[in-house]
């Protein structure tokens, strides 16, 4: 083994390991002896391998096998190697069920080498996996040109978001916010400089919002922020605070370039709101009035009757 991988032996009697230890380490291991307990817990995220000795059913060992092999079944946490008796065949069944590699004591040098240095590529080659498999998932979340959330991702969270707050009669805000004139400036500047614009807008925006917020592009020149567990007030907090912050952007090529946008801004609950597309079409109708009144300004949906329109600021 070229780099030394911490190896946990785990015994509720460290003291008779000492022979296995020194012979693992003589092979290249950082070897680890600890106790079934607070430490042994302690110590798994830094450890590549696992050596539990199997004590009898209702021992600290058993409970820390179960708990190992639940961590091992959510794609976290070290292998596990189970040092179990040749005498004691229920207990090697009992790690078998559970999934570990189970290597019969006393132990063969060769035998528990081979298990060990299988149990580590093994393990490797399924973190790999994982790393690949969460990079296609936000992927697959991510808008590409701006890098923040893309619609199909924020459609799953409205609803999944609309639904907790029916459920739990929480409010849940949403902001819709649409860069004026952003035709003319494409034909203006180029594409490319358009691209340049919407990232750093993109970019400003995230600033902006709160670590619960969910800002998403919603298509083209528009974006969405969906925010969990905030009434009207305090949406139109954050809408005003994103719109001033992109009153002062500098962006572009040689950051020359200014934009303004139109923001509206929804709530539920609201009698005008009994489902995730109504509350989308009640910010779309603020973001509308928003650019009927000029552009450039933050819009409220507080519409209470067909005589009352939208407070805009």
């Amino acid at each position: 083994m070229g780099d030394r991988r911490l190896i946990l032996l785990v015994d509720e009697l460290p003291a008779r390991q000492a022979e296995l230890v020194g012979m693992l380490e003589q092979d290249g291991f950082a070897i680890r002896l600890v106790s079934a307990g607070a430490e042994a817990q302690r110590l798994l995220p830094e450890a590549h391998l696992v050596l539990l000795v199997l004590g009898p059913p209702g021992s600290p060992s058993r409970a820390l096998l179960q708990h190992l092999m639940a961590r091992d079944d959510e794609g976290s946490g070290p292998s596990v190697i189970a040092l179990v008796s040749a005498e004691e065949r229920a207990a090697m069944l009992a790690a078998l069920r559970l999934g570990a590699e189970v290597v019969r004591t006393p132990v063969d040098p060769e035998e528990l080498m081979a298990r060990m240095v299988r149990c580590i590529q093994e393990r490797a080659r399924l973190d790999a996996l994982i790393t690949r498999v969460n990079s296609l998932e936000r992927l697959s979340i991510t808008d590409g040109l701006t890098q923040v959330h893309n619609h199909r991702y924020f459609q799953d969270r409205l609803r999944e978001e609309f639904r907790r707050a029916q459920r739990y009669d929480d409010p849940l805000s949403l902001i819709l916010i649409d860069l004026d004139h952003f035709k003319s400036f494409n034909d203006t500047h180029g594409h490319q400089v358009g691209d340049i614009v919407l990232r750093d807008v993109a970019a400003s925006l995230q600033r902006g919002v709160r670590e619960t917020d969910l800002l998403a592009r919603y298509g083209g020149e528009e974006f969405a922020i969906l925010l969990p567990r905030t009434p009207l007030a305090g949406a139109l907090t954050v809408a005003e605070r994103v719109w001033r912050e992109l009153g002062t952007l500098r962006t572009g090529p040689e950051r020359t370039l200014r934009v303004t946008a139109s923001v509206g801004v929804a709530s539920f609950p609201h009698h005008a709101v009994g489902s995730a597309d109504q509350l989308v079409r009640s910010a779309d109708e603020s973001l509308y009035r928003a650019k009927h009144e000029g552009r450039n300004r933050v819009c409220v949906h507080t519409v209470l009757s067909p005589t009352e329109r939208p407070v805009s600021r």
